[in-house]
């Protein structure tokens, strides 16, 4: 799994072990942010990523110009992947984990 558009292109992202997630593919998190970025932009917008999983989605939105996040996980496993995916990318400061 990876960062697929913006500053964090090309990042590789953890995944949570086993079949507890299910994390959204590379392909369907394009096809979703070529529909989004066609109709809006992601300049300056907070994002809300609910179930969030590795957090995949959300960090997909930073890395096209979000420029905040809140990852909502209630999974304690799962979010650990998501904090250390966070660090992994260097967008700590621009992110929050509720879990």
């Amino acid at each position: 799994m990876r960062i697929i558009a913006g500053q964090l292109r090309g990042r590789r992202l953890g995944a949570v072990p086993g079949r507890l997630t299910r994390p959204t593919s590379d392909r369907v998190r394009e096809a979703l942010f070529s529909r989004l970025q066609s109709r809006y932009e992601f300049s300056g917008v907070d994002v809300l990523d609910l179930f969030a999983g590795t957090g995949a989605l959300g960090i997909e939105a930073v890395s096209r110009g979000a420029s905040g996040l809140v990852s909502v996980e209630l999974n304690r496993s799962a979010a650990q992947v998501l904090v250390d995916n966070l660090r992994g990318c260097g967008v700590t400061g621009r992110a929050e984990v509720i879990v």
